[in-house]
């Protein structure tokens, strides 16, 4: 089977072709024959109701500095893609939601992984409420007072932007609770979102769990274990990656949410797991596969184009 594949992504010149899952999907994609597309989200347009974009022929290698190779420009209808891989790295805001718009206009005739309607539907940290007994104490508010007592009730928590990424503006506040309100006060003033407050774990020390499901079934995953200066575990920010083994909880809660991911599209997923409890459902640009393969010594990326493949030749 060979497929055209377009990716939508971020600038693909400044990636870290050692850590970007979406490189690795795209080397394993040409490694199986078949042909790469690349555009940008700026590069989407909808004309008459028909969804087109503005991209390249792409050929990738494994050079750093050297790893893309773009060839001409094309301006046509993403219906021209048998398979469109949606993996831009959130903000999930409405430049976000917009794409996911055009992009269902075409899916499932042009195969989206994962399935916008879902990924627009389903952000991470809301998609995990739906499973409180598997989650921390979980709050979603703007409101001061509410935070505030959400703080009182469990001593030390974590705050962090609702549609935020790669664990920016991620912050523990301490039983004291004497930055609280400049907290709230910074956030309120950045956007009109709310944000999330969970109960702080502090199994966190011993890793925050990366955990890869490929049509629903768990296949591997990696632990993130913070520096010892911080509360986040995200590599990019120290995070130190280490061999992961799954537990039995952990195989609990991927049997919890798999059917739903897979009756939903969501062919490629991380899940965030600290200690005991389900943090994260990541279903807009997962990454962690790479170093799941190292350390597990399994093809990951091919794992995901067997399930790509074959939900394309089910039509």
């Amino acid at each position: 089977m060979s497929l055209h594949v377009a990716v939508q992504m971020d600038p693909i010149g400044p990636i870290d072709i050692t850590q970007d899952s979406t490189f690795g999907m795209l080397l394993k994609a040409q490694e199986r024959g078949h042909r790469l597309s690349y555009y940008t989200p700026g590069q989407l347009s909808l004309k008459d109701g028909v969804p087109l974009a503005r991209s390249r022929g792409l050929k990738v290698r494994s050079v750093q500095g050297d790893h893309a190779e773009l060839g001409e420009e094309r301006f046509g209808p993403l219906s021209d893609f048998d398979v469109i891989l949606l993996r831009q790295d959130p903000p999930f805001d409405m430049s976000y939601l917009t794409t996911t718009y055009f992009l269902e206009l075409v899916h499932p005739k042009t195969l989206v992984v994962n399935d916008p309607f879902w990924v627009r539907n389903y952000p991470e940290k809301l998609l995990v409420t739906q499973f409180k007994d598997l989650t921390p104490p979980t709050l979603i508010t703007r409101d001061l007072k509410e935070l505030q007592a959400f703080h009182a009730e469990h001593g030390e928590i974590i705050v962090k932007p609702l549609f935020g990424n790669g664990g920016a503006g991620v912050f523990r506040v301490h039983a004291d609770g004497v930055n609280l309100p400049s907290l709230h006060e910074l956030y309120t003033g950045m956007t009109r979102d709310p944000f999330i407050a969970q109960r702080y774990l502090p199994a966190v020390r011993e890793g925050d769990k990366r955990i890869i499901l490929i049509d629903g079934k768990p296949v591997g995953g990696v632990n993130r274990i913070p520096a010892h200066h911080e509360t986040r575990s995200n590599l990019h920010v120290g995070g130190r990656a280490a061999a992961l083994e799954l537990t039995k909880r952990d195989h609990e809660i991927c049997e919890a949410i798999g059917p739903l991911l897979k009756e939903k599209g969501q062919i490629f997923v991380g899940i965030d797991v600290i200690g005991t409890y389900l943090t994260e459902i990541n279903v807009t640009s997962p990454t962690g596969v790479w170093q799941m393969s190292r350390f597990d010594k399994i093809d990951g990326f091919g794992l995901i184009w067997d399930a790509i493949e074959q939900r394309r030749a089910q039509g």
